[in-house]
């Protein structure tokens, strides 16, 4: 079975964090055998608050990411948020992102298709498994080469999260790539003070419950120092711990 895994950190702040970052990634994918796919934000369009830090900005951005490319051997994936972008960036990363509340947005869907690079779009927080039926009947109809589909919970009343994992074999039904996004599924969203909180002790068990259920892929946000981080400090992974929840995965 193919295991597609992803990880890196919420949103490009360094590139001392990208270096950091990569490096392990590689020495994973040494030791495991995986290919880990590289994943940082240019762009964070859709932070709680005007104050929050969004990134470095999509110029600046995709050539700290070209970079790592370049440096390391990596894939590379990013979000996209206007249909505009998916030109460009698809011409630096192998897979374009569609974000959670994008993800009915035809005209980008459509702009991310027409790339020819693989698309994963994350099923919103209001839909279940089963309606991204229609999501990837579009990327398909717009000549999309490859479509993933990402799990990422859903919203139970206000500032929390809930994931249903049936939506991991509904969603294999018409798609044979499903991720389990195991670090935005446990966000607290807009739960703190102005910016999400979330807690990230629960990454390992949605994990393996993801696996449990079917699930082809995992995408983690890690970062060396987590509470430091200028975007879903409460979610993101220890990137120490990555190895070894990994190597659970995958026995």
């Amino acid at each position: 079975m193919k295991h597609t895994f992803i990880a890196g950190p919420c949103v490009i702040e360094s590139a001392a964090l990208l270096d950091t970052v990569a490096a392990k990634l590689v020495e994973i994918n040494s030791k495991l055998g995986t290919d880990i796919i590289f994943k940082a934000s240019f762009d964070k369009a859709n932070r709680t608050s005007l104050q929050s830090f969004r990134g470095p900005g999509m110029e600046k951005g995709l050539q700290m990411l070209s970079d790592v490319k370049e440096k390391y051997g990596l894939r590379l994936l990013t979000d996209i948020h206007e249909a505009w972008q998916a030109e460009p960036v698809g011409k630096v990363v192998d897979v374009l992102q569609i974000p959670a509340f994008l993800c009915r947005q035809t005209d980008l869907l459509v702009a991310a298709a027409h790339t020819g690079r693989t698309v994963n779009v994350k099923k919103a927080q209001f839909l279940s498994g089963r309606d991204m039926r229609y999501v990837a009947d579009k990327m398909r109809q717009a000549g999309a080469s490859e479509v993933w589909l990402t799990e990422r919970g859903n919203m139970m009343g206000y500032n929390n999260l809930v994931v249903d994992f049936r939506n991991i074999p509904d969603m294999l039904e018409f798609c044979d790539t499903v991720i389990m996004d195991c670090t935005h599924s446990v966000q607290r969203p807009g739960g703190a003070d102005g910016k999400t909180g979330g807690d990230r002790r629960y990454v390992p068990q949605m994990a393996l419950a993801a696996k449990a259920f079917g699930a082809t892929g995992w995408f983690f946000e890690v970062h060396p120092t987590p509470d430091e981080g200028l975007s879903d400090a409460a979610n993101m992974l220890e990137l120490d711990k990555l190895e070894g929840l990994i190597n659970e995965i995958l026995k």
